[in-house]
């Protein structure tokens, strides 16, 4: 199995990461606040340029250790992640319940899951209840497969189900958040069940 980092898209990102090597500490991190100043208020697909952008500069700057620096303030409205101490900026997975919203400049845990706002728990745990048999279709061993008869049929049938609930969490339950956060992130997209981001409509 190849190493992910030796694949063409993994090649291509890194690539185009060197864009952000060349910048000073300092003049990353008035990027980067300038860009946590745009994003705000906004409930942001992660597939979006922008943020592809943002991360491949929070990657060096976690690198670097940039926030720990204070070279720039970062906007107001973001509180400090409790991982890493840089501006909270916020993903929501399929993973939630498990994972948290995870933190786009170290990847670690940004906000556990208990520590979510009371009003929103309920929605995205039953979204989250819901998706998780819709992905594992993806996973499915050979028994399970010959069991169903029509696995490519029943694959479609839940990728469809997969674009719909994408949609949703997106449209329905990540605005509720921007109460609570000052922009929030959401995977579009599942590999797996290949299913991209232009798939998926609001």
């Amino acid at each position: 199995m190849a190493n992910m980092s030796d694949s063409p898209i993994e090649r291509l990102w890194t690539e185009y990461s060197l864009v952000f090597r060349d910048f000073d500490d300092l003049t990353l991190a008035r990027w980067m606040a300038q860009t946590l100043g745009q994003l705000q208020g906004g409930a942001w697909r992660l597939s979006h340029p922008l943020l592809g952008a943002y991360r491949l500069a929070a990657q060096l700057a976690h690198e670097r250790q940039i926030w720990l620096k204070r070279l720039v303030n970062s906007p107001a409205a973001y509180p400090e992640s409790a991982c890493c101490r840089a501006p909270l900026l916020p993903l929501l997975t399929r993973d939630v319940v498990e994972s948290g919203l995870v933190c786009q400049h170290c990847t670690g845990t940004g906000i556990e899951f208990e520590h979510f706002p009371e009003e929103v728990v309920g929605a995205i745990k039953d979204w989250s209840n819901e998706y998780a048999p819709i992905h594992a279709v993806a996973h499915w061993d050979d028994r399970q497969r010959k069991a169903v008869g029509d696995y490519d049929q029943a694959f479609e049938n839940a990728a469809k189900e997969a674009e719909r609930l994408l949609s949703f969490v997106g449209g329905q339950i990540l605005p509720k958040l921007l109460d609570h956060f000052p922009v929030v992130i959401w995977e579009d997209q599942d590999e797996c069940l290949e299913v991209r981001p232009e798939d998926i409509a609001l």
